[in-house]
């Protein structure tokens, strides 16, 4: 990826003329589903500085104190007695299909694989749905884990390397409290979803510090931020509501540390080096649309992919990309993108990207560098029991 006054066609980034190619966007699945280690070339050269004046840059400071305090230990801060269904919750669930939710909609699946489903098999859907969406998170977690570890040795200020080795921290307690959750409570992993895998790599392949900061702060933990809140509203588990509480929390920290970092940075980054990252992030934002197909879930069913993802969509031309879902999972990237600068840049480049992709909408939401406080669960749980 270089640094060019030209800015390349969005088939030249995303490898594919049109956005909403479906045929090319499932023509890229994962092939090592047997792959246990995974090795990516790190291109980054290993910073120090003897500079060691800390609060220099006093938000970045804040945040750092703020997160010495609000650590919280996976084994012992979460109920893990706690006793889950997931049939039950799979069931009670506002988000798993029905036959009936379908005749209302006035749904015909008359012809198609879905025709003979009863509401078992939509239950049996959601459970594996489930399961894909806790994969996912948590192998995406331990992506944030490498990037954040990378940020400690590639960026040059103190207090920058002093918050992102307490991240670290986060991503591995995050890693941690996923696996066990799909492990003891739940019904089986998916492998990494092979957009995701790719998205990943990009950022872990990049020679620029920048670059891990804006594909994994801003738009990998920015998209998860929004995901885990609407898991959080939508799943009667107990269990897993307090453990995305907590995650959140730590998320909107290390949401914030990308916004307040970059902005600093890109404050004096000349307009070919603002396109550059501004296709690496519409090239990211894809990458995470495209992932939320669940191509891997429908696989598992036995059904045929690409029909099934258009009947769910009801496939129409005029209505591409407008599903709520997949918008609102946006609506923590694009606010922190225009306060970086990145939406107007070069003559709003991004912002007719996001545009297309139906999410510029949300461009006036608070940004996280903002809202990190108001999301500090573990200290307001901490003062209820000292108050109690």
């Amino acid at each position: 990826m270089s640094t060019t006054d030209v800015s390349r066609t969005d088939a030249e980034i995303l490898g594919r003329e049109d956005v909403n190619d479906l045929d090319a966007i499932l023509a890229l699945s994962n092939t090592d589903l047997d792959e246990a280690l995974h090795t990516v070339k790190d291109n980054a050269d290993s910073i120090f500085t003897w500079d060691y004046e800390k609060g220099a840059r006093p938000a970045l400071n804040k945040l750092y104190e703020k997160a010495k305090h609000s650590q919280w230990n996976g084994e012992t801060d979460l109920p893990w007695e706690t006793d889950v269904d997931q049939e039950k919750i799979a069931a009670e669930s506002p988000l798993t299909p029905t036959v009936e939710g379908f005749a209302a909609l006035g749904v015909d699946f008359k012809g198609t694989p879905f025709e003979t489903w009863t509401n078992k098999e939509w239950l049996e859907y959601q459970i594996h749905s489930q399961n894909w969406g806790l994969s996912q998170f948590m192998h995406g977690e331990q992506g944030a884990l490498i990037c954040t570890a990378k940020i400690v040795e590639t960026v040059p200020w103190i207090d920058a390397k002093y918050y992102a080795a307490t991240q670290v921290m986060d991503e591995a307690r995050h890693v941690e409290v996923f696996a066990k959750y799909l492990d003891d409570k739940m019904s089986g992993h998916f492998p990494i979803n092979h957009h995701l895998k790719m998205l990943l790599d990009d950022i872990i392949e990049d020679s620029r510090w920048d670059m891990t900061y804006l594909g994994m702060q801003i738009m990998v933990e920015g998209l998860a931020l929004a995901a885990f809140g609407m898991a959080y509203q939508t799943t009667p588990d107990p269990l897993l509501r307090q453990l995305l509480r907590y995650v959140m929390s730590d998320e909107a920290r290390h949401v914030a540390f990308g916004v307040l970092s970059l902005k600093e940075y890109y404050d004096g980054l000349t307009d070919a080096e603002m396109l550059d990252r501004q296709e690496f992030a519409f090239e990211a934002a894809v990458r995470m649309r495209d992932r939320f197909l669940q191509q891997e879930v429908w696989d598992r069913m036995g059904v045929p992919v690409k029909a099934a993802i258009q009947l769910m969509k009801q496939d129409d031309p005029e209505v591409k990309n407008q599903d709520p879902f997949q918008q609102l999972l946006f609506s923590k990237i694009v606010p922190n993108c225009k306060k970086l600068g990145l939406l107007d840049a070069n003559d709003g480049w991004l912002r007719k990207r996001f545009d297309v992709l139906g999410v510029t909408q949300f461009e006036d939401w608070t940004d996280t560098g903002e809202e990190y406080e108001l999301l500090d669960e573990v200290a307001k749980d901490r003062e209820a029991a000292e108050a109690s």
